[in-house]
């Protein structure tokens, strides 16, 4: 089941991704702005991300096995409609960028599934091997625009729908949810009202923004800003950039199995202090070899490592009927954090032609979160009943749904 829902939350977000490298083509054939393009990218981050609210109540109602064969069907519609015709106008570009945005719901599906299934001692490690899915962003990375080049512009929008197809159709034959799951039966407005008042919700929903939110972000514009300051090739941006998502990709399961072990506190301090410093370093604009290659490498481990702690924070502490609504507030705040940096960078080259000053906003994001990871998140933790903040114990009675 573990990987049935990987499997689907990778080919969910290959989709959810596929704007994003083909940004800078998009921009030459139709004379798009830095700002126009930025947007472009942004959408279907943004609605992914609020999406995620309704799809993990929903999760938490009508389970992973119904949940992920529907989210990955309705992502069919809005790729085969960029490939064959959206994709000649900035208007259907957004569009279609909008609904491709259901694509990226899918992992507030994956997290109360995989939750399910898992004792709480071992969910930091499941959750993060589940949130390895996010490389699917690195399969967009990695292929769109050399089959675009090979093909021509339908082609990867093609591929992508088959796979989706296929994926929805063996979910809804082998996917099972966990045998005694919660199943709340209050109606959805409720239980979302009760999600937004465990302090939980907010505290991983803070800390998600910053981790997953820059991860989203540079995955999404760091193609268009290589080959901006640097003046690399569109591919040779494109394949950085895949480099950058593998790797936080792998860390993301690493993330969660170090805080099954030190605990998430320990984990989120050192990601937050590691993404501090190499935004510094970067807004001085280094050579990209080998010093500006290194610090972004270091941020995508640390980003990486942290969003799966973030969620090795929330399958401890959330109640376990309201993982899913939980998960669908903190995966929003996770992907409006990356909605954001792309407009503010885009906006701020228009200005100034310099990414500087966005890159020292990060770094101020980034040690402001430190901080409240090191007092408010450190305490709250500490009296929950969750994992010990300094150590990788769990109390012999907690378990996830403890939480007052």
């Amino acid at each position: 089941m573990l990987a049935l829902a990987t499997i689907g939350f990778a080919i969910n977000f290959w989709a959810w991704a596929l704007l994003s490298p083909l940004g800078p083509r998009f921009k030459d054939i139709l004379e798009l702005s830095s700002f126009q393009q930025s947007l472009l990218v942004a959408v279907p981050v943004v609605v992914g991300s609020l999406g995620r609210i309704p799809v993990g109540a929903l999760t938490d109602r009508f389970g992973g096995r119904v949940m992920f064969p529907l989210v990955s069907a309705a992502t069919v519609v809005p790729v085969l409609y960029l490939g064959l015709s959206g994709h000649s106008t900035f208007a259907g570009l957004l569009a279609g960028g909008f609904f491709l945005g259901v694509g990226g719901t899918a992992f507030a599906i994956g997290v109360p599934f995989v939750s399910a299934w898992f004792p709480p001692e071992r969910r930091g490690l499941a959750i993060g091997v589940f949130g390895a899915g996010m490389g699917g962003t690195a399969i967009s990375a990695l292929t769109t625009v050399q089959l675009v080049d090979a093909n021509g512009i339908a082609t990867p929008f093609l591929i992508t729908a088959a796979v989706l197809v296929v994926y929805a159709l063996v979910a809804l034959l082998l996917l099972r949810d966990a045998p005694g799951r919660s199943v709340p039966t209050e109606p959805l407005a409720r239980r979302l009202g009760a999600a937004a008042r465990l302090g939980i919700t907010w505290q991983a929903s803070a800390l998600y923004a910053v981790a997953f939110g820059g991860y989203v972000a540079f995955s999404v514009y760091l193609p268009t800003y290589l080959k901006t300051e640097y003046g690399l090739t569109q591919t040779d941006a494109a394949n950085r950039m895949a480099g950058f998502v593998l790797l936080a990709v792998a860390m993301r399961p690493v993330g969660g199995w170090l805080s099954d072990r030190m605990g998430p506190v320990r984990v989120l301090a050192a990601s937050l202090a590691v993404v501090a410093a190499g935004a510094v370093v970067q807004a001085f604009d280094p050579p990209l070899m080998p010093l500006g290659t290194l610090a972004f490498l270091a941020m995508a481990a640390a980003l990486g490592a942290g969003s799966g702690a973030t969620f090795a924070l929330v399958a401890l502490l959330a109640p376990a009927g309201a993982v899913g609504s939980v998960t669908g507030v903190v995966g929003a705040a996770g992907g409006l954090g990356g909605f954001l940096p792309p407009l503010v960078m885009g906006s701020l080259y228009g200005a100034y032609e310099s990414y500087t000053i966005g890159l020292l906003l990060l770094a101020i994001v980034a040690s402001a979160a430190l901080g409240y990871t090191l007092t408010g998140v450190r305490h709250a933790a500490a009296g929950r009943g969750g994992r010990s903040p300094g150590t990788g114990r769990h109390p012999r009675s907690g378990t996830a749904g403890t939480t007052a």
